[in-house]
């Protein structure tokens, strides 16, 4: 009798334990819950991302549409000759032309406009070459974050209707504006960007004609050529997922915009200005600078045809310094020229004739944008008037 009560005991006081302790979690659990479903919430469906860490709200991010991968990067991309590019590359065609130690690359719209961001490496240097169709924004990052190569790809999401990128080691995500990481591991980081300039494939061949351009061959299926977006720059236009209150009643928010960047200092110079004078002579952050404005290039978003798209010009912004010596610049009987030496000079900033022949200007980091979005991104700029 006495084993049979001490084994009730025994039992009674277990099952009194597992009652305490099933007290104590569901307690804890009631506790927890706003925190563990406070941080469910705050995931991002399909990543992986540390949404602990950010700078923004996540409700900024807007659904774009296509997802994750979506619309999928260009990685390890292959290259033609100019000559083979030429049977299906027009000349008045837009291309990002970078050069980086000497080695130019053209990178065509007309394929990156269907895969927005393309992977490579050029001179050594890893590189993210990008497009956002709904920014007009060509702008080229190194991909090197704390001496470690990342690869990017498009994730899907908008923010002030530009291209949120995402990095694949850490999947954290990126303005592709700025360069900016706004959530995840490397949140606040700023990839370094690389000088590069929008100029027609005719163009670029005439100031690096043995220079190499992206290939069509990407392992997709698109309708290379075309314009997805037909019409989107429009100067009556709207932009996409914008909200009106962001928008400012300085320029037409389709209207482009050249817009420099120097340090923390940035300037926008109209095209309703830029395309009239083709040849501006500035300073930025107490640097001198020149600006070139020439026609020869389609938009990449008028025509459902690129190379049937109305002539918007191509840009460049370059110190007029070479060698100590600062070059005065000027528009005459159709080239640019400058006044010390009657040389001819290209929109790639290289002198193509004269006394100076082939000597080439700095390029400065600069980009073709619409408006609004230089404007969203740089509400303190300083407009060019």
């Amino acid at each position: 009798m006495f084993i049979n009560l001490k084994r009730s005991f025994t039992t009674q006081a277990m099952k009194n334990h597992n009652f305490c302790l099933n007290l104590l979690i569901i307690g804890f659990f009631l506790i927890l819950q706003p925190v563990i479903f406070g941080l469910y919430a705050q995931q991002i469906p399909g990543f992986v991302t540390d949404t602990s860490k950010r700078s923004i709200e996540l409700s900024e991010l807007i659904d774009g549409g296509p997802g994750k991968d979506g619309i999928p990067s260009v990685d390890n991309p292959s290259f033609v000759s100019q000559e083979e590019a030429s049977n299906w590359l027009e000349p008045n065609e837009p291309v990002i032309a970078l050069v980086i130690d000497g080695v130019a690359r053209a990178y065509p719209i007309q394929v990156l406009i269907w895969h927005e961001i393309a992977n490579d490496v050029v001179s050594g240097v890893p590189v993210a070459v990008t497009f956002c169709p709904l920014c007009y924004s060509a702008i080229v990052f190194d991909r090197r974050i704390d001496g470690e190569t990342h690869e990017f790809g498009v994730s899907g999401f908008l923010r002030h209707s530009d291209m949120i990128m995402y990095d694949r080691n850490t999947e954290s995500l990126w303005q592709q504006f700025s360069g900016e990481a706004l959530v995840g591991y490397y949140t606040g980081n700023e990839l370094t960007i690389i000088p590069s300039q929008l100029i027609s494939f005719e163009q670029f061949r005439q100031s690096y004609p043995d220079a190499d351009v992206m290939s069509r061959e990407t392992g997709h299926q698109r309708n290379y050529g075309e314009n997805p977006y037909a019409g989107y720059d429009d100067i009556n236009n709207t932009p996409f997922l914008l909200d009106k209150d962001e928008l400012t009643d300085k320029l037409p928010p389709m209207e482009k915009v050249i817009g420099v960047r120097a340090g923390r200092s940035t300037k926008a110079y109209p095209y309703s200005i830029t395309s009239v004078e083709h040849v501006l002579h500035d300073e930025i952050n107490g640097e001198p600078i020149v600006i070139f404005h020439v026609k020869g290039m389609a938009s990449a978003m008028d025509n459902r045809r690129i190379d049937q798209s109305r002539d918007d010009g191509a840009t460049g912004v370059f110190s007029p310094v070479i060698d100590g010596e600062m070059l005065d610049f000027e528009w005459k009987n159709g080239n640019i020229n400058d006044t010390q030496t009657s040389s001819t000079w290209a929109i790639s900033g290289k002198a193509v004739s004269g006394p100076m022949e082939g000597e080439q200007l700095e390029t400065k980091t600069f980009g073709d944008y619409f408006s609004f979005a230089w404007m969203v991104f740089y509400p303190e700029t300083v407009l060019y008037q």
